[in-house]
């Protein structure tokens, strides 16, 4: 089967994949507003208040790209009993998502990402500003024991397992190692973490971008072999199957277990316009896509194709498979060795 008919089929094969999402639930923000002058105060612009817009973002934005694949998808995470937890519950809910296994813990400020964007009323709205709202689970605390306990029952029975990590508390090295226990063992734990990727062995696959890389090799990784090098030894530590490592306009390097590297060119024009949350998307895909019975090379693909998709889009975006559709048959790329 070429290629092309291949990523198609395991398209096709999406809408009856079932993907655990595990990880840190964040609120994105946008707040809408039109310049009206220079303050008085300080030499800044003040806008006039338009409106704002919620969207799943962290994990949640994984989630949401999931959940855009028609891939039947729960997540297991936790919001705070406040108002960015209320929004996001509403935005999942919007999207269909079952949120069953998403707990409500009182304790937790959910994490919230407020971003100001100004713009004339028909021109492009441009980010001038961001804040962050901050808030991690603790450490001690019945929501660990809930959060492994649904975590366990989600993963029955799934085809892969989306784990988001973004430091504010709900993945923990335990856990994993309680899903690498699981009888039977989903097929797939793929991993994406922010701060301590190294820290979390015993997954099947790691999605590192070429900053994070670098900060675990403590050095400059300029070229193709220093990538597959470093990646290969990140492999060897969290003793996974694979490592996809992102690299912005110079597409994506795969290093799998017992083959060579594939290094995937970028999909698309290298002239991006807005990569928030382009990490998710790919997360999202290769996940699916393993799911759907996709070798690591052909979900290596589909996840460059996504990646080269949402970064021409602004603000936290998702893929649909229409759109993955398209990027097969438009797409003539082939992996060089």
């Amino acid at each position: 089967m070429s290629r092309r008919r291949t990523l198609l089929a395991i398209l096709d094969g999406m809408s009856t994949a079932r993907v655990v999402l595990y990880g840190d639930m964040v609120l994105d923000r946008f707040v809408l507003g039109t310049p009206k002058r220079i303050s008085r105060e300080a030499p800044v612009i003040i806008l006039r208040y338009e409106g704002q817009q919620d969207i799943p973002g962290g994990g949640a934005n994984a989630l949401a790209n999931l959940a855009a694949l028609d891939v039947e998808v729960l997540p297991v995470a936790a919001v705070g009993d406040d108002e960015p937890g209320r929004a996001l519950r509403a935005q999942l809910d919007s999207r269909g998502i079952d949120t069953s296994h998403l707990l409500t813990v009182p304790q937790l400020t959910t994490p919230m990402k407020v971003r100001i964007l100004g713009g004339g009323a028909s021109s492009l709205k441009h980010q001038m500003a961001r804040y962050d709202v901050e808030g991690r689970l603790g450490d001690h605390g019945p929501w660990i024991d809930r959060l492994r306990e649904s975590l366990g029952q989600a993963a029955a029975g799934a085809g892969a397992v989306a784990i988001s990590d973004y430091g504010y508390g709900t993945v923990t090295a335990a856990a994993i190692a309680g899903l690498s226990e699981l009888r039977p063992r989903p097929p797939w734990l793929c991993l994406d973490s922010r701060y301590r990727l190294q820290d979390l062995d015993g997954v099947d696959a790691a999605t590192p971008n070429l900053q994070e890389l670098e900060a675990i090799s403590g050095r400059r990784l300029t070229q193709d072999y220093e990538v597959a090098d470093e990646a290969e030894a990140l492999r060897r530590l969290l003793a996974a199957r694979f490592v996809l490592t992102t690299r912005g306009n110079r597409g994506m390097t795969l290093i799998e277990e017992g083959s060579s590297p594939v290094h995937i060119p970028v999909y698309g024009t290298d002239e991006v316009a807005d990569v928030t949350g382009a990490g998710d998307t790919v997360l999202a895909v290769l996940t699916a896509a393993l799911a759907a019975g996709a070798s690591p090379q052909d979900a290596a693909v589909l996840a460059n194709l996504a990646g080269g998709i949402v970064v021409m889009k602004l603000g936290t975006a998702t893929v649909s498979r229409d759109e993955l559709r398209t990027a097969v048959l438009r797409s003539t790329q082939e992996p060089a060795p």
